[in-house]
C-alpha cells in the first residue's frame, strides 16, 4: 500500500520548545527564555485557566451547547449573524473548512511569500495548487499593497492576505483589501487577523456588510493566550449561511477550548495588558537593538542581524530563543516575540552582545 504523491507538500516547522533546547544542550530549562513562537508571555486568562479547570470534569460529553454559546458570543463581539462563524480548532482549522467550501482539484490558491506556511499545505491537502505573491522590502519597509497583489493574480480561486502578517510585521489597509477584492474574479479574499489585536487599524471585518468575497480568520492563540487549546474561527460572508455544516468535521472546537474562549472574552483586562506590554516591547526592540528592525503590527518585531542562523545559535547559546527566519526566506533576518518586560530587556541586552562579538 503507497500513499498518495507528497512529494509538493511541506512540513510546517514550528518554534522549539525550551525543554526540547534544554535537553540538547544538557541545561536547566529555568535558563531559557522562549521568544520565538509568538505566544503570549502573560498566560492565559485567569478566567480561562479556571474555565478549563472546571471543564475537566464534563469533557465526557460533546460540546454542542458550549459550541453555540461561544459561537454566538463572537457572532454578537463582532455584530454578525451566528451563521457567519465558523469555530475551528485553531486558525489553521478554519484554513481547511474555507478550502473544503472553496476549492475544486486542481484550483489554485495565491499567498503571500514570505507567509504562513500552512495557507499552501491547506489547498494541497485539497488536491489544489499553489501560486505566491512577494512580500518585498522597499526603502527599509516590508509593502503589503495592492498592486503587489494583483501584479501577481492569475486567476487562482482564494487569494490569502495576512495582516499584520508574519513575519514582516506589516499590515494592509482596508482601502487595499478592498481593491484586491475588487481586483480578482470570482475569487474569495481570506485576511488573516491571527494577530490584529495588536494592530492600530480597523479589522476586515467591516467589510462583510458590502461584500460576498472576503472572508477574515481570527485567532485565540495570541491576545487571549490560549494557544495550547486551539481554537480560532473565520467569518463568512452572510449568504454562505448552510455550508459550515457541510464542511466542518464534527463538534469543530472542542468543550474545553469553547468554555476557555467564553470565559477568555470576558476577561478585557488580560487582553489589554498584553496589547499595552506589546505595545512597550515593540517600541524597546526598535530603539534598543543595535540592528535594523521593521515596523511591526503583531506581537513581535523583525530585525536584520546578517546571518540569521548565526545569531540565533548565538543567542540560544545565552539562554534566549529567537525565530531564525532563514525559512522563510529570510537568512539575515530573526523574528522576536515581545515577551515581559524583563525576558524583553534580556533578549535585546543578549542580542546586542552576539552582534558586537
Amino acid at each position: 500500500m503507497e500513499l498518495r504523491d507528497l512529494s509538493d507538500h511541506v512540513e510546517y516547522r514550528a518554534g522549539r520548545g525550551i525543554e526540547e533546547v534544554a535537553r540538547e544542550l544538557g541545561r536547566d530549562p529555568s535558563e531559557f527564555v522562549k521568544l520565538s513562537s509568538n505566544e503570549n508571555p502573560h498566560g492565559p486568562s485567569p478566567k480561562a485557566a479556571d474555565a478549563i479547570r472546571a471543564a475537566a470534569s464534563e469533557v465526557h460529553r460533546y460540546p454542542k451547547a458550549v459550541h453555540a454559546d461561544l459561537t454566538a458570543k463572537v457572532a454578537d463581539r463582532w455584530d454578525v449573524t451566528d451563521e457567519q462563524v465558523w469555530l475551528a480548532n485553531g486558525g489553521d482549522g478554519a484554513l481547511d473548512y474555507l478550502a473544503r467550501a472553496m476549492l475544486d482539484p486542481d484550483d489554485t490558491v495565491l499567498v503571500p511569500s514570505p507567509g504562513f506556511t500552512y495557507y499552501g499545505m491547506s489547498a494541497r491537502f485539497h488536491h489544489g495548487d499553489v501560486a505566491e505573491y512577494p512580500v518585498a522590502e522597499r526603502d527599509g519597509e516590508f509593502a503589503l499593497d495592492a498592486e503587489s497583489v494583483l501584479s501577481a493574480y492569475d486567476g487562482e480561486r482564494v487569494v490569502y492576505l495576512t495582516s499584520p502578517h508574519n513575519p514582516t510585521g506589516a499590515r494592509f489597509t482596508l482601502d487595499a483589501v478592498r481593491d484586491i477584492a475588487d481586483g480578482v474574479d470570482d475569487a474569495l479574499v481570506v485576511v488573516d487577523e491571527a494577530y490584529g489585536e495588536f494592530a492600530d487599524g480597523p479589522s476586515a471585518v467591516e467589510l462583510l456588510d458590502e461584500r460576498d468575497d472576503i472572508a477574515v480568520l481570527r485567532t485565540f492563540s495570541k491576545a487571549y493566550g490560549l494557544a495550547g487549546v486551539r481554537l480560532g474561527y473565520a467569518l463568512v460572508p452572510e449568504s454562505w449561511a448552510d455550508a459550515y455544516a457541510r464542511v466542518q468535521t464534527p463538534f469543530a472546537a472542542s468543550a474545553v477550548a469553547c468554555e476557555a474562549g467564553l470565559a477568555a472574552m470576558d476577561d478585557d483586562a488580560h487582553v489589554e495588558q498584553t496589547v499595552e506590554s506589546v505595545e512597550w516591547g515593540r517600541e524597546y526592540v526598535h530603539d534598543e537593538l543595535d540592528a535594523q528592525t521593521y515596523e511591526s503590527h503583531g506581537n513581535f518585531v523583525l530585525a536584520n542581524v546578517g546571518d540569521a542562523e548565526a545569531v540565533t545559535e548565538a543567542a540560544k547559546r545565552e539562554g534566549v530563543l529567537i525565530r531564525d527566519c532563514s525559512s522563510f526566506g529570510l537568512p539575515e533576518c530573526v523574528r522576536v516575540t515581545i515577551g515581559t518586560r524583563e525576558e524583553t530587556e534580556r533578549a535585546v541586552a543578549v542580542l546586542n552582545e552576539v552582534l558586537d562579538a
